[in-house]
């Protein structure tokens, strides 16, 4: 009697004193986000995460590889985009702000895009470091190709790079499939934590 006393004792001062520490997984870090990476300029070579568009337009679904990631002119995309040729078959790159969503992803597929990255360029917004919920504007339109979020600080280091470099685009592959691939592995960029 006095070992199995002994034995709760002991067992009830290791659950209270003990913490199980589960590792973190890829699927933690996915949590049904999007994942491309920029395969040039190579100053860019990261794997970055955007958060789809919750309700309008399509998933990410088909892989894109080698395809260009265009600064829409102009960057926030409110009205229709003047690079049109630049924009054609490519994914447009463009600012937060100033109309809906879904307005901006319209003017992008209107301009020949074939998907949308939606980004913060304020660094001073509220917004800045963390990934926006994108949903309809609750018009009655919708978009045929699919929309998401990169983080601002992302955004504003991919576009003045590529500004720094004289460049109007960015080749990316989208999406890119992590499942299998460790967090400490991930390529992600160095100006972020994870």
């Amino acid at each position: 009697m006095l070992i199995v006393l002994v034995v709760i004792a002991t067992l009830s001062q290791c659950t209270a004193t003990s913490t199980i520490h589960m590792p973190v997984t890829t699927q933690d870090i996915i949590a049904g986000d999007v994942f491309f990476e920029i395969i040039s300029p190579q100053d860019l070579e990261y794997t970055y995460r955007l958060r789809p568009a919750k309700d309008f337009g399509v998933s990410f679904s088909q892989k894109l590889e080698n395809v260009p990631m265009v600064l829409a002119e102009p960057p926030e995309a409110c009205q229709k985009i003047r690079n049109v040729r630049e924009m054609h078959g490519s994914i447009a790159l463009m600012d937060r702000g100033q109309c809906s969503f879904l307005t901006k992803t319209l003017n992008a597929e209107a301009a020949g895009a074939i998907g949308a990255i939606i980004t913060e360029y304020n660094s001073n917004s509220p917004e800045f470091e963390h990934y926006i919920e994108m949903i309809h504007d609750k018009t009655n339109r919708d978009a045929k190709i699919p929309a998401g979020f990169l983080l601002g600080k992302n955004g504003i280091i991919i576009r003045s790079t590529l500004m720094r470099m004289k460049r109007v685009h960015a080749l990316i592959n989208i999406p890119v499939n992590l499942t299998f691939i460790p967090p400490s592995k991930i390529n992600h960029p160095p100006w972020l934590g994870w």
